[in-house]
């Protein structure tokens, strides 16, 4: 692959951080908290450009078809990243096309139910599905999304039997599990933390590894009792592949810095997201890592995309 020469004074005029997803919700408001640091520290504009549309491949081909140069950049949803090149065929692009700068932001998930189901744990939810195999539902965000990949690893890793519901983004899957229409949903945090401390939705357990500080007391899975399943919403920044090593290190330091700021952390929490830096060969490791966990599930799922 060529790599192209490095541009004397990186950054020298503005730069588009494009955004696979329309404004609102975990993709955007990442994408605007790093543009705006990097604008600070590196002194040009970085601007945020959001193009949603065919679940996320319209912005993706557009960056993979950029020239190298750090002056086109995207911010890359891990269900996008690692979900679309498993589910779709023929793709216009690859995760070849892309090279790693920074993780940015990470999101846990919570495991929900209506309260009409008969559970109060996550133990209980287990033994329950076990007992009543296939008698349950769960929602997604749509065929290939986090919350339908993750479930099906859940499933896989308890032995348990849940029928898939696919609804397109997560305010029409959450209206139809708040009217027990569907029982079981696995998404982020904000979307569904008020209706959890209303008493609409019950919260058995959040997919990482520490408690989620808006949910003081819900386990984590760990804590709860199944050990070995965690859930991860990551975002991070790419560049087209070919990009200078020196442009992609000053854009990740410069990430870095910004991750460790108290007031990036703040704004972060207050999206519902966790502001957390991992240098490229790291986030190399986890595509790698998480798109063959997603390969197992897709296979055993036998899932297909839309």
């Amino acid at each position: 692959m060529q790599v192209a020469a490095a541009p004397t004074g990186y950054p020298a005029k503005a730069v588009t951080i494009v955004v696979p997803a329309p404004p609102g919700g975990i993709i955007d408001a990442s994408a605007r908290l790093i543009g705006l640091q990097l604008s600070r520290a590196l002194g040009q504009p970085f601007v945020v450009e959001n193009r949603g549309g065919g679940s996320g491949n319209v912005a993706y081909a557009q960056v993979a078809r950029s020239a190298p140069e750090g002056y086109t950049l995207l911010v890359s949803y891990s269900g996008y990243h690692v979900g679309n090149p498993l589910l779709t065929p023929k793709l216009p692009w690859a995760q070849k096309d892309l090279e790693p700068v920074a993780l940015i932001a990470v999101a846990t998930n919570v495991i929900t139910v209506n309260p009409s189901v008969p559970v109060h744990t996550l133990g209980e939810l287990i033994a329950y599905l076990k007992a009543h195999p296939g008698e349950l539902s769960y929602a997604s965000q749509g065929n290939g999304s986090v919350s339908h990949i993750g479930t099906e690893i859940f499933k896989q890793h308890t032995g348990t039997q849940i029928l898939h519901v696919p609804y397109r983004g997560s305010g029409p899957a959450l209206q139809d599990v708040l009217a027990n229409q569907v029982q079981i949903f696995i998404t982020t945090p904000p979307s569904v933390i008020g209706h959890i401390k209303s008493g609409r939705l019950r919260a058995l357990a959040v997919t990482s590894k520490q408690r989620y500080p808006e949910l003081p007391d819900v386990p984590t899975t760990a804590e709860a009792g199944l050990k070995g399943y965690e859930l991860e919403t990551w975002v991070a920044l790419f560049a087209p592949a070919g990009t200078p090593r020196t442009v992609v290190d000053k854009l990740s330091a410069q990430v870095r810095l910004a991750m460790e700021s108290p007031a990036t952390r703040t704004s972060a929490e207050a999206s519902g997201f966790d502001a957390r830096y991992e240098p490229p060969d790291e986030v190399s490791r986890r595509v790698a890592s998480e798109s063959a966990r997603w390969a197992r599930a897709i296979k055993e799922g036998n899932i297909k995309a839309d």
